[in-house]
């Protein structure tokens, strides 16, 4: 793979603020309050005279912009339709960039004026992709498809792997150029903050590689960083530019395929020549991009539902060996074959204490008991699961021949019981679009793009076959079972010895939960006390200053009150269930707050397991933010509050969102007081990071952090 520098060099520039645009359009940049015209790219003077500088937008364009002028500031990218400006007639979009409404316009093509049959075509191609029997044959089809509606030379789908590489997975050409069919990228090639953008603008075209970027004029100051991200004239960064001509592309095309708001890949669109796509035929490839996007996922869908029922008729071929009198020990001893055969895996061991049980191809028992170790904590939250056991743990690097994928999962038992499958190293031969870790610029050096796509090919050592999510969940499940299965037994043979310890064993539990309480009961009543103290100071402070931070301190006083008593009502001590710790969180917070605040939060969280001590955490961010959301979006009243949790591979993210007054409103909420150091430095604690993003309105908050 390529080097990280290059990757990260690449990260760092700043496409979406290029103060220029492509030249077959013009840009019109409006002030928001007055909408008068300060500035502009293109041949302006040629569409709409020369007077244009000061103008109104409105008035230039000879349109009534009244009704749309309040969408277009609210944030909302809104189509303007087709304007006729000097007998010349023009699509026309427009949306806000910070304190300014950007106007876009370009001539309006034949292709533009559609009728009926295009919009058939539309429903027959997604029909088409419908009727795709593989996900193979879905790409295909789409790459024809895109190509006959864009007329472009080449068309390839293009998908993203795992880490941030892609492939391309289909092709449609006419010879022209040649075929990349199956060649892999490197991650730099299209770096992060590229990615970023084609979610949120999922069309972009470049007419002509060879033009020359239309420079915003005049040079104001305040628009030296512009936000250009939604702009569909945007100049392209010239390192991409070069990269298309050192691949002999004249004119390209990009159309996102977004699925569950994540970039999964891209149509790619590329001609020898210089061409441009008609906007109507933008929009309509944009549609049949999100056609395309849902029968993915439907094909993906189905083929997890076919793996999962074949791995269930595998795990009833499993239970079946552990019989009503057989201990676990004897199973493991005669059932290793069925376990491997189980995730298709190439051999399976099980540590229990200072039994070690062993079937197929692994490593020596030595380094098996060292592996066990390393993965019993991490493996009882989820499954570990990696198909590259040498990058993730470096002294398993000397067996990747009969150990380069490894899943792991801990069964809780008197002694935990760590069951290990193994996967035997799959050389496998990778063809890249050029060499990949050739063009990597020194640090403090330039950044250039790579400049040779000759096929060259890479055998990848060290890593075995992925595990699926089936083959995963899998693991999960046939340790559940057995677990159920063992306890059960157990259950039954220890009947009649707890029915004559239950008395003792309660007395105990009674003691037990006693002190508890009693603990609890005497840290509450200091937290209580605490907090009576801060209102009565609270009450008494003679300037409004005092009284803001003795409230401030009052509330988060409360809210640590309530992590730390959801905390001991909690059964579990190393190990929780984060949505349901945070869902009774919610619950109490309600109950704390103004009783108008009970219908207003709206709470969806994915059940994730989480370290005790991280769910405290995430409880005080949590409680953080709604006390922010109270105070700076709608100024301690009542309003609509959003809480998700979600899982993202290895991550989590909680995420906040109100549709108040906003990140900036005013100077008062750059939050720079005690409660965002205290949320900064709860973050890094967790070796997360914290983003903040315009809800359009309000503001929405994304905390990212590993699980």
């Amino acid at each position: 793979m390529t080097d990280n520098l290059s990757t990260v060099a690449c990260d760092k520039e700043p496409i979406h603020i290029p103060g220029s645009i492509q030249p077959y359009g013009i840009m019109l940049i409006a002030e928001q309050e007055t909408t008068r015209v300060i500035a502009g790219a293109g041949s302006i003077e040629n569409y709409v005279g020369d007077d244009w500088q000061g103008r109104a937008a409105g008035s230039l364009l000879g349109v009534n912009l009244t009704d749309v002028w309040p969408t277009i500031a609210s944030g909302k990218l809104t189509p303007l339709g087709c304007v006729e400006v000097r007998r010349l007639r023009l699509n026309a979009v427009a949306y806000r960039s910070g304190d300014f409404v950007v106007i876009e316009l370009e001539p309006r093509m034949q292709e533009d004026d559609i009728d009926f049959s295009y919009v058939y075509d539309l429903d027959v191609a997604a029909i088409e992709f419908e009727r795709s029997s593989t996900l193979a044959d879905l790409c295909s089809s789409a790459a024809h498809k895109f190509r006959e509606m864009t007329g472009y030379a080449r068309v390839m789908v293009y998908k993203f792997l795992d880490d941030d590489s892609g492939v391309v997975v289909a092709e449609s050409s006419d010879d022209q150029f040649p075929s990349l069919m199956n060649h892999h990228f490197p991650a730099s090639d299209i770096p992060k903050q590229a990615r970023a953008l084609y979610v949120r603008n999922r069309v972009r075209v470049i007419a002509d590689v060879g033009y020359e970027p239309a420079t915003i004029r005049p040079a104001l100051n305040v628009l030296e960083t512009l936000d250009l991200s939604d702009s569909t004239l945007r100049s392209v960064s010239p390192i991409h530019i070069q990269y298309l001509k050192n691949m002999g592309v004249g004119a390209s095309a990009s159309i996102s395929i977004v699925r569950d708001g994540i970039l999964w890949g891209l149509i790619a669109c590329h001609n020898p020549t210089p061409q441009h796509i008609a906007r109507s035929v933008q929009v309509a490839t944009q549609a049949l991009a999100s056609s395309l996007s849902r029968q993915i996922r439907g094909k993906k869908d189905a083929e997890l539902y076919r793996e999962r029922l074949r791995l269930r008729s595998q795990e009833d071929l499993v239970m079946s060996r552990l019989g009503s009198d057989k201990s676990l020990a004897a199973f493991f001893e005669q059932s290793g074959r069925e376990l491997a055969r189980l995730v298709s895996a190439d051999g399976f061991a099980a540590v229990q204490g200072n039994d070690l049980y062993m079937f197929g191809k692994v490593p020596d028992k030595i380094d098996i008991r060292a592996l066990a170790d390393h993965v019993r904590v991490p493996a009882a939250m989820q499954p570990f699961a990696t198909h590259s056991l040498g990058r993730d743990y470096p002294e398993g690097a000397v067996y990747t021949d009969l150990a380069s994928g490894l899943l792991a999962v801990t069964m809780s038992t008197e002694v935990p019981t760590i069951l290990l499958w193994f996967r035997a190293e799959h050389i496998e031969v990778i063809k890249w679009a050029g060499n990949p870790h050739k063009d990597i610029p020194a640090d403090g050096l330039p950044l250039s793009p790579r400049a040779s796509f000759a096929e060259w090919t890479e055998q990848v050592k060290g890593q075995s076959k992925p595990w699926t999510l089936a083959e995963i969940e899998a693991s999960t499940r046939i340790v559940r079972l057995m677990l159920e299965h063992r306890n059960n037994h157990r259950m039954r043979e220890l009947n009649r010895e707890l029915a004559t310890t239950l008395k003792e064993n309660e007395t105990l539990m009674r003691q037990k939960d006693y002190l508890l309480k009693e603990v609890n009961h005497r840290v509450q009543n200091s937290l209580q006390l605490v907090s009576a103290f801060l209102r009565l100071q609270s009450r008494s402070a003679n300037d409004s200053q005092s009284k803001l931070h003795l409230d401030e301190a009052q509330k988060r006083l409360t809210a640590v009150a309530l992590v730390h008593r959801r905390l001991h009502q909690d059964e579990s001590i190393e190990v929780i269930d984060l949505s349901r710790y945070l869902e009774d969180l919610c619950h109490e917070m309600k109950s704390s707050m103004d009783a108008d605040w009970g219908d207003q939060i709206d709470v969806n969280l994915a059940p994730i397991l989480v370290a005790t001590e991280r769910a405290v955490n995430i409880g005080l961010i949590l409680t953080e933010l709604i006390i922010n959301a109270n105070k700076y979006a709608y100024g301690g009243k009542p309003g609509p509050l959003s809480v998700d949790l979600e899982q993202h591979r290895t991550s989590l993210r909680l995420i906040v969102s109100d549709r108040g007054n906003g990140k900036l409103a005013d100077a008062s909420s750059k939050r720079s007081g005690f409660g965002s150091k205290m949320l900064s430095a709860i973050v890094e604690r967790l070796g997360g990071h914290i983003d903040e993003e315009d809800n359009r309105p309000g503001l929405r908050t994304i905390v990212t952090a590993p699980i």
